[in-house]
């Protein structure tokens, strides 16, 4: 598997999403399996096979996530070059054409949420960005055609 860049809130946010998978999430399925077996013939019983379908998949996410973690690397936000776009800066732009600014974080795929303003690095516009400079145009492919973007601002 890949290696998998998170931030050291990111990587919080899988071991707490973990934890719940194991403490809390299994027992609840394991005593559904208990209370389904406790009805009778398994062979007919639709509780039970919902139960275990319910565990199947359980199993299946809490290895996913393990595997998830065991291939991640934190990025320090310490080291990184405000000079030129990368991952972890925050990057203001404007939309050459109609001046719309907007303010992206460049994160890892697995943190991304437009509401908070992260952007995947695997994102067109990121991928657009990385590795260009303050005052740089940048011609980048949209949903709507193609759109000129102006890089304004490079921070942390």
């Amino acid at each position: 598997m890949a290696i998998n860049y998170v931030t050291e809130e990111g990587l919080k946010k899988l071991k707490e999403e973990l934890a719940h998978l194991e403490s809390v999430e299994r027992p609840k399925v394991i005593q559904q399996i208990a209370e389904a077996r406790d009805k009778g013939d398994l062979s007919e019983n639709a509780e039970y096979d919902a139960a275990k379908e319910a565990q199947g998949h359980l199993e299946a996410k809490i290895a996913k996530l393990k595997i998830l973690l065991a291939n991640s690397r934190t990025l320090d936000a310490s080291k990184v070059d405000t000079s030129q776009v990368q991952i972890l800066n925050k990057v203001t732009i404007k939309n050459v054409k109609n001046n719309a600014k907007m303010t992206y974080t460049l994160v890892p795929e697995t943190e991304a949420d437009l509401k908070s303003g992260k952007i995947s690095v695997t994102t067109p516009i990121a991928k657009g960005l990385l590795g260009k400079k303050v005052g740089d145009q940048v011609e980048i492919k949209i949903p709507a055609g193609t759109a000129t973007f102006e890089i304004i601002e490079i921070s942390i």
